[in-house]
């Protein structure tokens, strides 16, 4: 079997993110690594209004980007299901970056024990389902922004993107019971021959790309659904989002 992509991915993107360098060198210290400084601390958007119908507009590309690709719909519907679990957090972030999406933050300050108290709250009270009171861990969100400033620097092209995307979508490695990593395999060898046909004098682009490939792993979709959904979501989950915009219905659901 072929992997293919959707013909819109196969596409120019607009080059926001090299206009994006431009503005913002990525040597910038707000898009280094975490410090140990952050622990405990969270952040919301600054912008949640721009940032948000931003951040939808995503998701829902990476929605079809997932319904238009047909190795996806020959994969059983539980796998089909548990792929989109795994691996929803960094498809989404490769979407960002793909976009052009940045953000800035605002940090929040936690309750203090005593004004808890004194409200009557619980001291390990969350707030209620929906509010986004509570923010986003920092450090996490510094690591998701890490990951966008180093996707940025590789400018991309559309079709590496769409190649990144499924061997993003077909990593099953967290399911060693079902295995479709021939569909990943697939990719991975469909994007080192792109690379080696456009970016012969960069032998060392194939092996950075996969790197960061491994990094995006380590992002929290919590983080993800805190930082850009909770105000819209509630309760619903981007799983349980995902698994109903593509009509994912195993039988365990």
């Amino acid at each position: 079997m072929n992997f293919s992509v959707c013909k819109h991915e196969d596409m120019e993107h607009p080059r926001e993110s090299q206009r994006h360098l431009q503005q913002h060198p990525p040597n910038r210290s707000a898009g280094s690594g975490s410090c140990p400084c952050a622990d405990g601390r969270r952040v919301v958007l600054k912008m949640p209004e721009v940032t948000c119908r931003r951040a939808s507009e995503v998701l829902l590309k990476t929605s079809a980007f997932i319904r238009n690709l047909p190795s996806f719909y020959h994969v059983p519907w539980e796998d089909q299901a548990a792929l989109i679990q795994q691996n929803w957090a960094p498809l989404f972030v490769l979407g960002l970056a793909q976009e052009g999406v940045d953000f800035e933050l605002r940090e929040i300050s936690a309750p203090s024990l005593l004004k808890k108290i004194l409200l009557n709250q619980s001291p390990t009270a969350r707030d209620e389902p929906g509010s986004s009171s509570l923010g986003a861990p920092l450090a996490a969100v510094q690591k998701m922004k890490n990951l966008l400033w180093k996707l940025w620097d590789l400018d991309l092209s559309a079709r590496e993107y769409a190649y990144l995307k499924g061997i993003i979508l077909f990593n099953s490695g967290k399911f060693s019971w079902k295995d479709h990593s021939w569909i990943c395999q697939e990719a991975q060898e469909a994007l080192m021959d792109f690379i080696s046909l456009m970016f012969r004098s960069r032998l060392g682009r194939f092996a950075w790309i996969l790197q960061l490939l491994t990094s995006l792993h380590d992002v929290e979709a919590g983080a993800i659904e805190e930082l850009f959904f909770s105000s819209i979501l509630g309760d619903v989950t981007i799983n349980e989002l995902l698994l109903q915009v593509l009509h994912i219905k195993p039988d365990w659901l």
